[in-house]
């Protein structure tokens, strides 16, 4: 998300800048200054002082991110992993190759999930364990994140998107699916109702929408007027940027999460329920990402809209928000809401944009409650190892 961008990009200069400032403090305590003697010979003096701002600073700088989360987030009661299961290769959409797994019984009732922007299919960590003992969970990761490529030029797009969930429904074997979709994920489930309305009326039983817009996300995050006034002088010219020299991009993102910087930025996307490890699994797949896969994500998002993609759709659609999310405002689920025929709105106090992470109990219970409601499912069963 743009919004993303621009944090990562204000706590990766700061990184840099306090590892040049430990490298300056280094240099000028080795450098010393000659003084010359009552006697007249000449002598080095080193001022102690730097070398130990020199070993703090470049320190921080390599080992931050072991103190920050311990700051920044609340310890876990139940820890989140960035774990796979066995997972296949499917063709996708314009030369995309896409990484998706499937949990749970063969049996039950299918739901596909689709993550949000720089993050993979292990973000589903809780709602798979949850999820999966009354339904069989489809995850997949988006072309260009995680284990899925985009070799194609028009990989990274959201009508590709749209494509690449059609081609993942097929897996569910003809059975109706619901759909869930965090951010872009959501904004996916939107353009294949756009795109292809007879589909998705006929094969999606439900779809879930969580912390999403209906448009181009500089128009409903905060600060709008200002980050669209950015948008062509600054944000376009450093995406592309990062795209052209995608290899120092990426060098920047290490040492930022390395310094814990990475991990300040992230945690603007969530509210007060954060954990540490949440804040972790969220910023590690954000820097391992490729940078200029995000980029062109993001410059994707700038010229997308499905403003009432779904007025004409008779599937049943569950908006959830959270009252302090910042990257897609509460007020763009609500404009949702109000235009699909058989919507449910339910807001989620206290969280940000990552709201699925930190109240996840809330969010799977609704996710389950919703599935359940639309395509009923058995008991549920131990989900086994």
């Amino acid at each position: 998300m743009p919004l993303s961008f621009l944090a990562s990009l204000g706590f990766g200069l700061f990184s840099l800048a306090v590892l040049g400032s430990g490298g300056y403090l280094a240099w000028t305590w080795f450098e010393g200054d000659i003084v010359q003697n009552v006697d007249g010979t000449l002598q080095r003096v080193r001022e102690d002082w730097r070398l130990w701002a020199a070993v703090a600073l470049i320190g921080w700088s390599f080992l931050g991110r072991f103190l920050v989360p311990l700051l920044l987030a609340r310890s876990d009661t139940e820890r989140t992993r960035p774990e796979r299961g066995a997972g296949e290769m499917i063709a996708g959409a314009g030369g995309a190759s896409l990484y998706v797994e499937t949990h749970g019984d063969a049996a039950a009732p299918p739901l596909v999930l689709i993550h949000g922007w720089g993050m993979d299919s292990t973000i589903w960590y809780y709602a798979r364990q949850h999820l999966a003992r009354r339904f069989r969970v489809i995850v997949w990761d988006l072309p260009g994140l995680g284990c899925s490529t985009a070799d194609g030029r028009d990989a990274v797009a959201l009508s590709s998107f749209a494509r690449d969930l059609k081609s993942v429904i097929g897996l569910a074997g003809g059975r109706p699916v619901v759909l869930v979709g965090h951010s872009i994920g959501g904004m996916t489930i939107q353009t294949l109702a756009r795109d292809e309305p007879a589909f998705f009326n006929r094969e999606v039983a439900g779809a879930v929408l969580l912390n999403t817009t209906y448009t181009n996300p500089l128009e409903t995050m905060i600060l709008s007027g200002l980050v669209k006034a950015l948008r062509w002088p600054v944000l376009e010219p450093l995406m592309r940027l990062a795209i052209w020299l995608q290899p120092l991009a990426w060098l920047a993102a290490w040492q930022s999460y390395l310094s814990g910087s990475a991990h300040m930025a992230n945690r603007l996307g969530f509210g007060r329920f954060v954990t540490r490890s949440q804040l972790e699994h969220t910023t590690l797949l954000a820097t391992r990402n490729p940078p200029g896969v995000l980029a062109k994500g993001n410059l994707a998002m700038f010229r997308w809209d499905a403003t009432e993609a779904l007025r004409n759709i008779m599937t049943p659609v569950l908006v959830v928000g959270g009252d302090k999310d910042i990257v897609t405002k509460l007020e763009a689920s609500e404009t949702i809401a109000t235009t699909v025929p058989k919507a449910r709105f339910q807001v989620v106090e206290g969280v940000n944009h990552m709201g699925f992470l930190e109240q996840a109990e809330i969010y799977n219970e609704a996710i389950g409650a919703f599935a359940a409601s639309v395509q009923p499912a058995p008991e549920a069963i131990p989900l086994r190892a």
